[in-house]
């Protein structure tokens, strides 16, 4: 079985390189072949350049193909994956159009395994076991309002008056910034047409509590059947969202407001020259840390009352190894990758697992790659 890895962006490299220390068969598939010998040339000389065709020629069964690639790469190398009966890997979401490979993908045997990087990735794991805690618990009670939030953010280690550093094209950020989102507020869908018209304040429950900026993002509501609630559970809060530092909207004010005004081919050139300008302004310096917090919190009450209620809160940052937001991307995408070839996946498509055993043994390994990380009972 050999694992095809394509694409060493700069979120790829520790997962990479912890499947080549561990001794698997990998081939690593780059566009550029210079930057890949670079990043993983000590270990492995199976680099070779990019090319679908070329790649479709050396895949075959049971084989695992990995898309650190970006987002249009993912269909057609899970399409290519499903036409030589292997499997595929990729953190990120799944589209639509990957939704509707599940049943060639079953009846090819295979697994397309997505959403297991660390937003969406770790956070989909602390959900699920979060779920799986409450539901056990003497407090259950199908009547119980619930309230789920998921906070996630890159943001600098060392606080900038940008309040924000970028680890690659700002152009990504720029763009969900015109993107709407749909989450459930006391007991109601709330739609918002962007980030700055929902911006709220947090706590996260570190050893120090610290308090930051947070905002839903995507639509949160079918995560609520992902995360396996009761269709008769009462959800009073959902959402899943992203974390700023504080005084981050204050300074972003005016990209929020030219944002707003950008629309057609004149708007997209405009947030390319933008994401530009603040690469060249606000990108991390060589060897300065990045730092991620990810805050998972369910909550039950019953008659307004706290009956249930616990939190994962995770906080991480660069050191001498390299970037906290790579390794906490591609250390998961390899633990999928293992567990896809060892039959611990079934067959069609995945997002994180929810498998408690597949849980456990995940988050001891993401225990490895975080400063901090504590599962906390609030009432207790």
């Amino acid at each position: 079985m050999t694992i095809h890895w394509c694409g060493t962006g700069l979120s790829a490299i520790p997962g990479l390189r912890r499947l080549l220390q561990a001794g698997h068969d990998v081939a690593v598939w780059n566009r550029t072949i210079d930057k890949a010998q670079e990043a993983v040339g000590d270990l492995t000389k199976n680099i070779q350049a990019f090319d679908i065709d070329s790649l479709a020629a050396q895949v075959t069964a049971k084989d695992v193909i990995v898309s650190m690639l970006p987002g249009d790469w993912h269909v057609p190398l899970a399409e290519l994956a499903i036409a030589k009966g292997a499997h595929f890997v990729s953190s990120s979401y799944i589209a639509p159009e990957m939704r509707a490979l599940n049943d060639k993908a079953r009846a090819a045997g295979v697994a397309l395994v997505n959403e297991v990087g660390l937003d969406p990735g770790i956070d989909h794991l602390m959900a699920h076991a979060l779920v799986d805690d409450y539901k056990a618990s003497a407090a259950y009670d199908a009547s119980n309002e619930i309230s789920f939030i998921s906070y996630c953010g890159g943001v600098p280690k060392i606080a900038n008056d940008f309040r924000y550093k970028f680890s690659w094209s700002p152009l990504g950020v720029l763009k969900a910034l015109r993107s709407p989102s749909r989450s459930i507020r006391d007991h109601k869908t709330l739609d918002t047409a962007r980030p700055w018209d929902a911006i709220s304040s947090y706590t996260a429950p570190l050893p120090t509590p610290e308090s930051f900026e947070v905002y839903p993002n995507r639509d949160s509501l079918p995560f609520m059947q992902q995360y396996e609630f009761g269709d008769d559970w009462s959800v009073k809060n959902f959402v899943r969202g992203t974390l700023r530092l504080n005084g981050w909207t204050q300074a972003w004010d005016g990209v929020f407001k030219e944002v707003e005004t950008l629309s057609g081919p004149e708007g997209d050139a405009r947030l390319k020259d933008m994401s530009d300008q603040f690469w060249q302004d606000h990108s991390y310096d060589e060897g300065e840390p990045d730092r991620v917090v990810l805050c998972v919190d369910l909550k039950a009450e019953k008659d307004g009352a706290e009956v249930w209620h616990k939190s994962y809160v995770m906080d991480a940052w660069g050191d001498e190894n390299g970037t906290a937001m790579a390794r906490l991307v591609s250390v998961p995408v390899s633990l999928a990758i293992e567990a896809a070839m060892t039959g611990q996946i079934t067959a069609g498509v995945h997002a994180a697992p929810s498998d408690p055993k597949l849980v456990a043994n995940w988050m001891s390994e993401i225990d490895k790659l975080a400063q901090h990380l504590a599962l906390t009972d609030q009432l207790a």
